[in-house]
């Protein structure tokens, strides 16, 4: 069965490598949102299986846009991966507090962050030929 996934990240190019790897090497589908508001509308037109979340964003930074996700009842159980380029120890605790499924730093391996996905979701991956 393929997952849907969605990809909220300011930087085009991330997004695009993020999608492009997630297709091409598990299969899944995805789309991406260019701004925290614009993923926050995406989310909750789901249904989505993960969203990838960037930290860093301009107007609506990860936590705003995690925070707001969790006041919508069609994104609440969603589980979110943050994407961040760096990750401090006090972060970590952060991160568990809030209840994001995992953390993926930048820069990824693009063959193998689909893996990293589904290992921190506890789901099985199969090699996608």
């Amino acid at each position: 069965m393929s997952k849907r996934i969605l990809v909220i990240d300011d930087e085009l190019d991330i997004r695009e490598v993020v999608c492009l790897s997630l297709e091409e090497f598990t299969g899944w589908q995805t789309d991406s949102a260019g701004s925290g508001q614009e993923g926050v509308e995406k989310a909750v037109a789901g249904p989505w299986d993960a969203i990838l979340l960037d930290v860093s964003m301009p107007d609506m930074d990860g936590y705003a846009v995690y925070g707001e996700l969790q006041t919508k009842p069609e994104a609440r159980a969603i589980p979110v991966i943050l994407l961040t380029a760096k990750v401090l120890f006090s972060d970590r605790d952060r991160f568990a507090y809030l209840g994001v499924a995992g953390v993926i730093t930048k820069p990824f391996d693009p063959v193998t962050v689909g893996q990293q996905v589904a290992q921190i979701l506890g789901w099985a991956t199969y090699p996608h030929h």
